[in-house]
């Protein structure tokens, strides 16, 4: 059964130029998970810094709920396309795995399958993103109090948007290495 979960590695007729795309593609879905990542690492020390803020001088810092539900939907959208890479979604498994080790085509064609709704409805949360980053961008949308602090909401949304693309992707990347093993070719 061909291994699914890293289908760039392995390219079918293209040599040495396949296997460098592929490789750098590789390195933008680990760089945006090592982004996100890292972001965890950001919300942890700022929810920490507001417990301190709260217990030591009775109020919350500003910004703290907004850029955490911002910081929050990032950090998923960043770390997706490497959770799709690594076959780390929750689907049932059960029909599936029979498929491949009975009827390994059909298998293959049903991870397809899966690949390629993945791929759609991943791609329309990232048409809709476009659609509000224009808009958060174009009527200068702010998250904060003013007077206070602000921050702009475009960056975020031009990150979950990079992060949501990336994952729409990754789905086709996958979507094609399964036809492509299920019609006799390599994954």
């Amino acid at each position: 059964m061909p291994d699914l979960r890293n289908p760039g590695g392995a390219p079918v007729g293209g040599g040495r130029r396949l296997e460098a795309i592929a490789g750098q593609w590789r390195r933008v879905v680990d760089g945006l998970a090592a982004l996100g990542t890292l972001l965890i690492g950001v919300l942890m020390v700022i929810i920490c810094a507001d417990i301190l803020a709260r217990n030591l001088l009775g109020s919350s810092l500003p910004l703290v709920s907004e850029l955490g539900a911002l910081t929050l939907v990032m950090i998923v959208y960043l770390q997706l396309a490497a959770t799709v890479r690594a076959d780390r979604l929750p689907r049932t498994e059960i029909l599936l795995v029979i498929l491949r080790n009975n009827l390994p085509r059909v298998g293959l064609l049903l991870t397809a399958a899966f690949d390629l709704v993945g791929a759609v409805l991943v791609g329309l949360i990232a048409w809709s993103t476009l659609h509000i980053l224009g808009k958060d961008y174009a009527s200068f949308e702010f998250i904060g109090v003013p007077g206070i602090a602000t921050l702009p909401t475009w960056p975020f949304r031009a990150l979950i948007l990079i992060g949501v693309t990336v994952a729409a992707v990754e789905f086709l990347v996958r979507a094609a290495a399964a036809l492509r093993a299920a019609g006799g070719g390599k994954a």
